[in-house]
Parts: C-alpha cells; sequence; structure tokens
C-alpha cells in the first residue's frame, strides 16, 4: 500500500485551565501538553515522533492554531 505523506498537521493549542498549554491535532489522534509554547513545540514534535513509524510520515508542515477564549460581562 502506498501512502503519501500528508502536507500538514494542524494543532489547536488552548491554556489550559490548571496551568500551561495543551495541543491537539485536527484529524488524526495525537494529544500533548506542556508548561510553555517553547516547550509545547518541542512536545508536539516528540508526539509525532511517536504517533508516526519513520520521520518520513510525518508532515512537513507543522501548525499551530492557538485559540484564546476569553470571557467578559
Amino acid at each position: 500500500m502506498n501512502t503519501q505523506r500528508p502536507e500538514e498537521i494542524i494543532f489547536v493549542v488552548e491554556d489550559d485551565p490548571e496551568g500551561g498549554l495543551t495541543a491537539r491535532a485536527l484529524g488524526v489522534s495525537i494529544f500533548t501538553e506542556a508548561d510553555s509554547m517553547q516547550d509545547l513545540k518541542k512536545a508536539v514534535i516528540d508526539a509525532l515522533k511517536g504517533h508516526y513509524d519513520s520521520e518520513d510520515e510525518i508532515p512537513r508542515i507543522i501548525r499551530l492554531h492557538r485559540v484564546h477564549d476569553e470571557v467578559f460581562m
């Protein structure tokens, strides 16, 4: 079976209510968390390496979409 490497993967990044950040991939079952954005980027790479069988399968573009909910009034 010949599967093509996805061009990109998108992670939704949100503030964790207990502190730090979470990242959840869209369309793929990958989730990770960290205390800072710098650490989260490293955690995303590690999670991708753990999810895919080889680094050749990891999408070329990794996009982090930061979501910030604000409640007022």
